[in-house]
């Protein structure tokens, strides 16, 4: 693990694979750290720069005060790749790290040659529906979400198994206030027009059982950026690359072959 300090923030990452090989970054979901690609990583080419970093107020990254702006983190995610000397980067962005993917991308395409947005959205979820999970974090804690996030974020399946435990405690472990700082930058994002008119190769994917972005929310942003590929993860949820990381790898693998990245 390593840190480097952007502005007000210290942001932890870490790089695998090859340290010249082609460029593929990740990007995590609200209320998890770099860990969330661990089952990942193992499957994947060699060859690859492989570079998994914590946004801003999770795991080993700093915590600013809330509220967070879109923007914000996708200015970290800018100065971290520049900081690493980043181009032409496969991005791979779930939930959140999605959002932060498109506003990436929009940005910087000299940073980004292709996407690839895993369970996320253009707009995930109303404001009203945010603000009400923001205010029982501040009354309860993230305890207070843990249960009912479980079943969004999980096949019934996976949950029988009590494989989600591990998930469970990640995502209650994150502090408060990076959480309700990345919650409100959710609610204040809205990318369907500017991510309408990128022009970059793209592959979509999305769990059959995802509670909290189901696929035909992921299909209708996909489907926005003409070209698009669409992948659908049966008996998977809001983290297929948790559930089933294997075929995961292969679905990204064969994106990054069609694509020339490897």
């Amino acid at each position: 693990m390593t840190h480097v300090t952007i502005g007000n923030v210290d942001l932890n990452y870490r790089i695998d694979g090859a340290p010249t090989g082609a460029p593929i970054v990740f990007a995590n979901s609200l209320g998890t750290d770099l860990h969330l690609w661990d089952g990942v990583i193992p499957h994947l080419p060699d060859g690859l720069r492989i570079i998994r970093f914590d946004k801003r107020g999770h795991g080993q990254s700093s915590v600013p005060p809330a509220p967070y702006s879109m923007g914000s983190l996708i200015r970290d995610t800018e100065a971290l790749l520049d900081h690493l000397d980043v181009r032409d980067c496969v991005f791979v962005g779930l939930s959140i790290g999605g959002m932060i993917a498109q506003g990436l991308a929009i940005k910087r395409l000299d940073q980004v040659r292709a996407l690839v947005l895993s369970n996320t959205a253009a707009k995930i979820g109303m404001p009203s529906i945010w603000q009400d999970r923001m205010q029982a974090v501040r009354d309860g804690g993230i305890e207070a979400l843990a249960d009912a996030t479980m079943e969004r974020w999980f096949s019934r399946e996976f949950r029988a198994a009590q494989n989600h435990l591990p998930w469970r405690e990640m995502m209650v472990r994150q502090p408060v206030e990076g959480y309700l700082g990345c919650c409100a930058a959710i609610a204040g994002t809205d990318f369907h027009t500017p991510t309408s008119g990128l022009r970059l190769p793209t592959l979509g994917i999305a769990g059959s059982e995802d509670g909290s972005t189901p696929p035909d929310l992921v299909r209708e942003t996909v489907e926005l950026i003409p070209g698009a590929q669409f992948k659908l993860m049966r008996r998977t949820g809001h983290l297929p690359c948790v559930e089933k990381p294997e075929e995961f790898a292969a679905i990204l693998n064969a994106f990054l072959k069609d694509i020339g990245h490897i």
